[in-house]
């Protein structure tokens, strides 16, 4: 009797113990897939070329400039292309100039930027920093660009009561994503302070507000798309008796040329810079009041690489 109670006892034990092996491979099957799954997150390849560059019209895409390299841009608006102000007259607004903007974007590593720019509307200075702190991953485990940008602006001509009166602040965040090789979503969320109301419109417009941008591009050829860029300010000031303000629209051909990028574009916003045509486009498609514009992106790299002869 003591030898079946012996085998008994030994039958459980082998069983009991084949049970906690069964377990523990389980449960290492299960915790190897989950850190499968998290390198292949961290390692795989991040989608590049979004956008071709780091501004649209309009709009900044989730682009940065790679560490120790400068990007400067020129940017340039023309006047009106009909109506009161256009037509033969200005040769179709050519002969005169809305806002010329100049930027320069430096890049303090791959994914951090700092930049300075310069608006002849008011001779606005900026100072902002972009981050790119989310890539779209090849795989789509990522499946969106997200960046966060913060500009102050300051009007250095014009009467305000105080220096604080003539700075505005906003911040952004920008999410994109490349769908295919031949089309790219981007939206973008903006909260903007003008610590004093632009005067331009009689001081009608808020002091602080929300804009959503949306922006595409279809690809046409290797080097060359198609872009759209719209913003929608949530103000209350659109309509009074002397003025309104309109959402800003433009429609652009993008041409990439090695180093350079060049955009030709028609928009009915006549400023170039955010805190500008957001809180300042009066400008109708319907009154001709939309111009021919220009963007000239040109890159120089600054690291320094050793070269063994």
């Amino acid at each position: 009797m003591k030898k079946y109670f012996t085998i008994l006892f030994i039958l459980i034990i082998a069983q009991r113990v084949s049970a906690q092996k069964t377990d523990t491979i389980k449960k290492n099957i299960s915790v190897d897939s989950l850190m499968n799954a998290m390198s292949t997150a961290n390692h795989s390849e991040q989608v590049i070329g979004t956008f071709k560059a780091s501004r649209l019209i309009l709009s900044q895409t989730t682009e940065t400039v790679k560490k120790n390299n400068l990007n400067f841009l020129i940017i340039h608006r023309f006047g009106d292309f009909s109506g009161t102000y256009g037509g033969g007259q200005s040769l179709g607004g050519l002969d005169a100039v809305a806002d010329v903007y100049f930027d320069f974007e430096y890049g303090l590593n791959d994914n951090l930027n700092i930049n300075f720019g310069r608006s002849t509307i008011g001779g606005l200075l900026d100072l902002g920093l972009k981050y790119t702190f989310i890539h779209q991953t090849t795989n789509d485990v990522i499946p969106l660009s997200i960046a966060v940008a913060g500009e102050t602006g300051v009007r250095p001509y014009g009467s305000f009561n105080s220096f604080d009166g003539r700075l505005s602040n906003l911040v952004k965040i920008i999410a994109a994503r490349k769908f295919s090789s031949g089309f790219s979503l981007l939206i973008s969320s903006i909260f903007l302070r003008n610590n004093s109301p632009l005067l331009t419109i009689n001081g009608n417009n808020e002091q602080q507000f929300l804009s959503v941008g949306v922006a595409t591009r279809f690809k046409i050829t290797k080097h060359m798309g198609f872009i759209i860029d719209y913003a929608h300010p949530f103000t209350s000031t659109k309509q009074t008796s002397s003025f309104s303000l309109y959402d800003p629209l433009g429609f652009g051909i993008e041409i990439e040329t090695g180093g350079h990028v060049f955009t030709l574009n028609i928009t009915n916003s006549r400023a170039i810079n955010d805190f500008n045509y957001l809180s300042n486009t009066t400008s109708d498609y319907g009154k001709g009041q939309y111009r021919i514009g220009f963007t000239i992106s040109r890159m120089f790299d600054f690291n320094h690489s050793k070269t063994n002869y």
